[in-house]
């Protein structure tokens, strides 16, 4: 193997950097590292991955790129185990100039993720990654459908599709979606990454209701659940209206299940504010989630808001995941006895079409079928094929 990546944060960074690593050149050992700079957590992160690449590989040469890189190129070429330093609008032709401009998932993957937009025109006060990735940019149509294409003559049985904010896709990713799966009969499974609820579309609606090849699990970035600090966030959306949206979504859909971004520890945060994000997950009753402690960005307007004391966001990041996790265990424990349809992705572990991990022993990968729900192991469903 000449090429190998390392990705962090968003699932559109592991589509990129698989698109990278197909473009390397013969015989040179390359690692690319396709970093993060969501949390400053995961500029750290970044760090320790490229030092750790490094000590495993001392032999290859370590290309870093993605939005930490691009945030703060200088910091990254200062680093002794890098050699260079790629920044996010080149990076898709680091090797080839050539290259298309559509990322994709790896051939090695049953779930593949392909690109269908990048960057974003919104400016949420917390986020600093519309400075890495630019205003929202989509992919031609013909592009992604012959993207998916690929993926599925590589073995791929599923196909998500990414972004930075899909739903800000400009034609709209309801008609999307309805294109894709009329061009391309292959595409049995077509799943969905992060969406902004309040862009969802009607066409989108449609297809949650009336479309059983699109997965029914959604997850949403509603950041918060408090109105005051929604506005602070410059967020799009009400409480209100998050709430309404997942009644709506599970109206269309009896069996979705919904999965959210929190952040906990907003600056100006209240103890009642953090209470009704705490609050969010009953009501609209999530069963996964991303929660992160705030983070407070360079060049950001919430960096210059009164910050809250560490420790209390650490606490309250702790609590908002020790109840998010009651949630996830309860509603595994209702799946026992039931009959899911699973997609087996490595040997003997899969998902199911609500994204429940479930081991099935000795199940190939690739393998679909009906499961039935015996047990429960951690964070695992334990199932027999039906």
């Amino acid at each position: 193997m000449t090429v190998e990546t390392v990705s962090l944060g968003c699932r559109l960074n592991y589509a990129e950097a698989e698109t990278i690593a197909r473009t390397a050149p013969q015989g040179e050992h390359w690692v690319v590292v396709n970093s993060c700079a969501v949390t400053n957590e995961a500029v750290r992160q970044t760090r320790q991955a490229i030092r750790h690449a490094h000590r495993r590989r001392p032999d290859a040469r370590i290309l870093v790129t993605g939005c930490a890189a691009e945030l703060d190129r200088t910091s990254f070429e200062r680093m002794p185990e890098v050699a260079r330093v790629v920044g996010n609008v080149h990076k898709l032709r680091a090797f080839d100039a050539k290259t298309s401009p559509v990322a994709s998932g790896s051939h090695a993957h049953v779930r593949s993720f392909v690109a269908v937009q990048n960057g974003c025109d919104h400016r949420c006060t917390f986020c600093s990654i519309w400075q890495a990735r630019g205003p929202s940019v989509s992919l031609p149509f013909e592009a992604i459908r012959d993207a998916v294409g690929r993926e599925i003559d590589r073995g791929a049985k599923e196909i998500v599709l990414t972004g930075v904010d899909i739903t800000g896709y400009r034609d709209g990713l309801g008609d999307l979606c309805r294109r894709l799966l009329a061009a391309e009969p292959r595409l049995t499974r077509l799943r969905l990454s992060s969406l902004d609820s309040i862009e969802i579309d009607e066409s989108l609606f449609e297809l949650i209701a009336g479309e059983p090849r699109l997965m029914p699990h959604f997850h949403l970035s509603l950041q918060a659940g408090d109105d005051m600090i929604l506005k602070r966030m410059k967020r799009r959306h009400s409480r209100a209206q998050a709430v309404a949206t997942v009644e709506r979504i599970k109206a269309a859909r009896p069996d979705a299940t919904i999965g959210a971004d929190l952040i906990a520890g907003f600056p100006t945060e209240t103890e009642e504010m953090a209470i009704n994000s705490l609050k969010l997950l009953d009501d609209c009753d999530i069963i996964s989630t991303h929660v992160f402690p705030f983070s407070a960005r360079p060049n950001t307007p919430a960096c210059r808001m009164p910050q809250l004391d560490r420790a209390l966001v650490k606490a309250r990041a702790g609590r908002l995941r020790e109840a998010a996790e009651k949630r996830r265990t309860a509603w595994l424990d209702r799946l026992l006895g039931s009959t899911q349809r699973v997609l087996v992705e490595s040997p003997g572990k899969g998902h199911s079409d609500g994204f429940a991990p479930v081991m099935i022993s000795a199940a190939s990968r690739g393998e679909t079928g009906a499961a039935r729900i015996i047990g429960r192991e951690g964070d695992h469903l334990v199932g027999v094929w039906a």
